[in-house]
């Protein structure tokens, strides 16, 4: 819906895919990560998928980690590239068509092979 528009973008940050629960040290559920309720995060849990979210909008799409490890190492955060200092889009990691203009483009079938279809459909289909 928006790939065509240069001042905007929706992309997926998929760090949430495939994580695990977290685990405390004797393999059962870490509740320090979850609310009272045991169902919202905690400001630990917020604080793990807020690195996590973050740390996907400076992955590239197509590279994109999809788990969360929730630890409390602030390491893992990462910083932008100084090559590359923006969040990664569809367009600026290389998916997708370059020249984005719809009105530079071809179209896919020559307008004539509609008419020609057509006048050959309505004679057949007369016959």
């Amino acid at each position: 819906r928006y790939e065509n528009r240069e001042d905007f973008a929706v992309v997926m940050q998929p760090f949430f895919r495939n994580t695990l629960l977290p685990l405390d040290s004797i393999s059962r559920p870490d509740l320090s990560f979850f609310a009272a309720d045991c169902f919202h995060f905690s400001v630990r849990g917020y604080a793990e998928m807020a690195m996590a979210l973050w740390n996907n909008m400076l992955e590239p799409v197509g590279e994109k980690q999809t788990y969360n490890n929730f630890t409390l190492n602030r390491s893992k955060l990462k910083c932008p590239n100084p090559e590359k200092p923006f969040l990664f889009t569809q367009r600026n990691s290389g998916f997708g068509n370059s020249d984005l203009n719809s009105e530079k483009t071809e179209p896919s079938v020559p307008y004539w092979a509609v008419i020609v279809a057509a006048i050959a459909g309505v004679l057949l289909g007369s016959l």
